[in-house]
């Protein structure tokens, strides 16, 4: 039986989507003190804020589960077993190109640079060992070149709603070809695809301001009410007999105070509020 719907439930469901142009990106980089050091030994000026800003696109990770399948067991009936979660291989990020530095470029070049322990020599010249004929390298070893903390957020217009990826053990392992021409000029861009082994979906937040009419909206027992009409209210009243009490948004209450005809109310959650008598 289909189930009935009211506007309210509508507008409260339907007219709030999500949109998909608010996000952020966090780029992690080897802790290691060997990777700053290539960096600028290779001229890269890193700069985490300026890079994280130039990410315009990104792709929420996705995951499925490998199944085993199972026969036997009943007659007539083929079962799929889960055994194991397969994450994607990897997830692309692409950045605006900056016309200063290049830094997309230039970063991700060196990292991967890096990972095979290019143009590290006894050579004077840092690019000479690749110019050579007989040039050779050899990749580092993994735990030298991974780095956790790369991290996909995606968030709302107001800042309320979070979602968060972190990608455990990252590292580059492509650079897209870039095409340059004459034709009409448009934003030059770096595409990286990022691997790792893994993902967790950290706990994000969901957290609504509450409305001046909510916040007057105290559950106080009616002992409660009846201790407070009791009172004869001036400056220097103490109301401490009253005791800690808990509101029905589950604000506790620790501390209070008297001002004129009003209580005003402090908790650490939402501030000072005001109960009129």
């Amino acid at each position: 039986m289909p189930t009935k719907r009211t506007v309210a439930d509508i507008k409260a469901n339907l007219l709030r989507p999500a949109l998909t142009s608010h996000f952020e990106v966090e780029i992690a980089a080897p802790s290691n003190g060997k990777f700053a050091e290539f960096l600028r030994y290779n001229g890269v000026n890193y700069n985490q804020g300026q890079l994280n800003l130039l990410c315009s696109e990104a792709t929420l990770p996705g995951s499925r589960l490998a199944t085993l399948e199972i026969n036997n067991d009943f007659t007539g009936v083929t079962e799929r077993h889960a055994y194991r979660r397969v994450y994607d291989e990897g997830i692309d990020l692409t950045f605006y190109v900056d016309a200063k530095n290049y830094l997309p470029i230039r970063f991700f070049e060196t990292w991967i640079k890096f990972i095979v322990d290019e143009s590290i020599g006894k050579q004077t010249d840092k690019d000479s060992g690749s110019r050579d004929p007989h040039y050779f390298y050899r990749a580092r070893y993994v735990e030298e070149y991974v780095a956790s903390g790369l991290k996909v957020i995606k968030f709302e217009r107001d800042y309320k709603s979070t979602l968060e990826y972190e990608f455990i053990r990252s590292f580059p392992t492509a650079v897209t070809s870039i095409p340059v021409s004459y034709d009409s000029s448009s934003l030059l861009k770096c595409t990286v695809t990022m691997t790792y082994i893994r993902y967790v979906l950290n706990q994000g937040s969901n957290k609504d301001e509450a409305t001046p009419q909510q916040e007057d909206n105290f559950n106080l027992t009616p002992q409660q009410l009846a201790d407070l009409n009791n009172q004869s209210f001036n400056p220097n009243i103490n109301l401490n007999s009253l005791g800690n009490f808990t509101t029905t948004g589950g604000v506790n209450f620790n501390s209070a105070g008297a001002q004129g005809n009003s209580i005003s109310v402090k908790d650490a959650y939402s501030g000072n509020y005001t109960l009129n008598t």
